[in-house]
């Protein structure tokens, strides 16, 4: 089973991308056949700064080694370096209409914003059908908020089959109903969007800081608490067995539990987590040649499987063998 999925470079990583995403993707890489790219592409529809750009690529790969995929089971490049990809995004986009696109929810919820949009925003469901197709991917990991992208992907690979032959693989979503929503520092859904993340490769002086920040009720010292209801006690289960969160759970109903000295211990059981990733994510950040060998090598095994579809595609747009 061809399995492809992918990050976009846009900022540091953190709980809710390691919990959501990337324990996902560790668990694919054990079984199936994983195919896993940095969407640099994707993250310049919010560009800044070229050394930004750079630097978020840079530590995107270094995070995603250092927590364990593994290039000899994964193909692992950077979307860039790949570029059948966009000249495949061309011609995916006879095969979608601009109504369609207009209903897309990256460009609905940037622009409610006030974000002014680009071209490249509105043609990103194409790119990121354009990921999954050329790569003829059977299936797609997805959350509940990307599930729209895949579904315009899959209606595009059917309506170019229709039009101009078989040429994609249609992609199936795969969606974890029961994958937890991991709260913020604030409460809401953890996003670099809205600046309440905690971030697991920071300095272990940012990482108290985050962790300590994370919102609590008003409940006093002697008064028993909520744990169903409490960001705290939600973040700090995601790192506890069974047992251990029904002891947390205990301690929270019981008066007398200080919300500062839960957090501290949260932070050390973030720290103690997350110590062997920090440590081989430090001795991965001395070995320039050897990630670029990684990448080099990732990114040929993707051409060689673009470079067929895209074959593909030209002959049967009469856009090759002329003679």
């Amino acid at each position: 089973m061809r399995i492809l999925t992918g990050i976009q470079p846009s900022g540091k990583l953190h709980l809710g991308n390691y919990f959501s995403a990337i324990k996902k993707m560790l668990g694919y890489q054990a079984s199936e056949d994983l195919y896993l790219f940095l969407a640099n592409l994707h993250s310049l529809t919010t560009f800044k700064d070229k050394d930004i750009q750079w630097q978020n690529t840079k530590d995107a790969v270094l995070d995603l080694l250092a927590l364990g995929i593994d290039p000899k089971k994964t193909v692992f490049w950077v979307q860039s370096d790949v570029p059948e990809v966009t000249e495949i995004t061309w011609y995916l986009s006879m095969a979608i209409t601009t109504s369609q696109l207009s209903l897309a929810h990256s460009f609905k919820d940037k622009t409610a914003r006030g974000i002014t949009p680009s071209a490249a925003l509105y043609n990103y469901p194409i790119l990121m059908a354009s990921d999954i197709l050329s790569f003829q991917a059977q299936k797609v990991p997805v959350g509940k908020d990307q599930k729209q992208h895949l579904e315009f992907a899959r209606d595009i690979a059917i309506r170019f089959n229709k039009e101009y032959g078989e040429v994609f693989t249609i992609p199936e979503p795969d969606i974890d109903e029961n994958t937890a929503l991991v709260p913020g520092t604030d409460g809401a859904k953890m996003s670099k969007s809205y600046g309440n993340t905690i971030n697991f490769f920071d300095t272990e002086k940012a990482l108290k800081k985050s962790v300590m920040s994370v919102i609590s009720d008003s409940a006093e010292i002697d008064e028993a608490k909520d744990p169903d209801k409490s960001v705290i006690f939600a973040i700090y289960s995601l790192f506890l067995n069974s047992e251990e969160k029904v002891d947390l759970a205990n301690r929270f109903r019981t008066p007398g539990l200080r919300y500062g000295d839960v957090k501290k211990e949260m932070l050390e059981k973030i720290l103690e987590h997350f110590a062997p990733f920090r440590e081989k994510r430090e001795e991965l950040s001395k070995q320039n040649d050897y990630i670029r060998d990684i990448l080099k090598e990732g990114g040929l095994k993707a051409k060689a499987l673009a470079q067929p579809t895209l074959e593909k595609i030209r002959h049967a747009l009469g856009l090759s063998d002329f003679f």
